[in-house]
């Protein structure tokens, strides 16, 4: 078993990448437009995770068909997101547009948890759970002020 660093290291690493991306994204957006940009970084990380996917020989990508349907569409959240950021990083900024966007994660993250949902194992929401998502909505409530 992993340590809980290692966890916590991987977690951060995601979250520098999704501030990385949204401003990035920004830019292409409002040079050549929202659906040009959401284009050019879903092209840019279909070549890359092809590189990759090509190194190890394919992977586990035959095996796709045993995916639930639902799991297909996972792409269309990267198009919103990428559009999201697109449309408010000119308006709110960088650290508003992420604040709103780690908000909305929280709020279904909570959501998936209590609900079991997608084979997750269920993590009901308790006082201290709902504390520290608030706690973290004031801190989005005083970015965006």
């Amino acid at each position: 078993m992993q340590p809980l660093i290692v966890f916590i290291i991987a977690g951060l690493i995601g979250g520098v990448a999704v501030g990385l991306q949204g401003p990035l994204a920004s830019i292409i957006g409002q040079r050549l437009g929202s659906l040009e940009s959401v284009f050019i970084v879903h092209i840019g990380g279909a070549l890359a995770s092809g590189l990759l996917l090509l190194g190890a020989r394919g992977g586990n990508l035959g095996q796709w068909q045993t995916l639930p349907w639902y799991t297909l569409i996972a792409g269309v959240f990267g198009l919103i997101v990428v559009s999201a950021a697109n449309f408010t990083i000119p308006k709110l900024g960088a650290t508003g547009t992420i604040a709103l966007i780690v908000a909305g994660q929280l709020v279904i993250g909570l959501m998936i948890d209590h609900f079991g949902l997608f084979d997750i194992d269920s993590r009901t929401i308790d006082l201290q759970r709902l504390l520290g998502v608030g706690v973290l909505m004031v801190g989005v409530y005083l970015i965006l002020r």
